[in-house]
């Protein structure tokens, strides 16, 4: 089957409808699958529940979606980076179900592996709780999380090769592989394409049997927290010296 694809619209192509469900992988700006966002922004797709990590910033990533009230309601553990966020869920104009971290990876991990619920220890005793089972099990309380899967699952990769095997890198390797299971289809846009059969199979991060797509774009890399600090006096000097030198 043709996995390739020419841009980021051809692949989302067929498969994007009003109400559906979306995994957006990546963590703040890292590793996020900036143009399929972007063309799922163009498809003019609305009333999105959209599941990640976090919600962009104002102005990129998910929160293109945000500018444009396409997303009804996001599944995520953390949102402190976009007002528009905020303003819309104080306004009653945006639905929010929080997670601990752990919990949301391991949620999008078991509804990849086809397990419908499990039991954790973390929310217990908590507004994280609330409304759901609680078991004991060897004296200790846990509660039920429901796995969860996707309409479609949006991705970010490093490599892939023609069948769809990925390679991840560095911190882009968080919510991405596990998101890739857990699409009922799975859109990747990757940095490099290599021809099949470069992968040695144990540097393969996710199999080609999850991926459906891949388009390949030329990331953006933005950094989300730029943080810099005066340069000291002794640091100034010794520069100085340098370009006298």
């Amino acid at each position: 089957m043709r996995k390739i694809f020419p841009d980021a619209a051809s692949a989302l192509e067929g498969l994007t409808f009003d109400g559906m469900t979306v995994m957006s992988g990546g963590f703040g700006l890292c590793g996020i699958p900036e143009h399929l966002i972007a063309a799922l922004r163009d498809s003019r797709v609305k009333d999105l529940t959209v599941i990640s990590n976090n919600a962009g910033v104002d102005g990129f990533g998910l929160g293109q979606l945000l500018e444009t009230r396409q997303i009804a309601k996001m599944i995520s553990s953390y949102v402190g980076e976009n007002k528009e966020f905020e303003r819309q869920y104080l306004a009653g104009e945006l639905q929010l179900e929080f997670n601990p971290q752990g919990t949301l990876a391991e949620r999008i991990r078991a509804g990849g592996a086809g397990i419908p619920a499990f039991f954790t220890a973390t929310g217990v005793g908590t507004l994280v709780a609330e409304g759901k089972e609680v078991r004991n099990f060897g004296g200790r309380d846990y509660v039920m999380e429901t796995g969860l899967v996707a309409d479609l699952a949006i991705v970010k990769a490093w490599k892939a090769d023609g069948r769809g095997n990925l390679q991840f890198r560095k911190t882009a390797r968080n919510f991405n592989p596990m998101m890739a299971t857990a699409g009922k289809v799975t859109v990747v846009e990757v940095e490099h394409i290599v021809p099949t059969g470069t992968f040695d199979p144990d540097q393969i991060h996710t199999p080609g049997i999850y991926v459906d797509r891949i388009v390949l774009t030329v990331p953006e890399k933005r950094i989300e927290q730029r943080t810099v600090r005066a340069r000291s006096s002794s640091e100034a000097v010794a520069k100085k010296d340098g370009e006298t030198a």
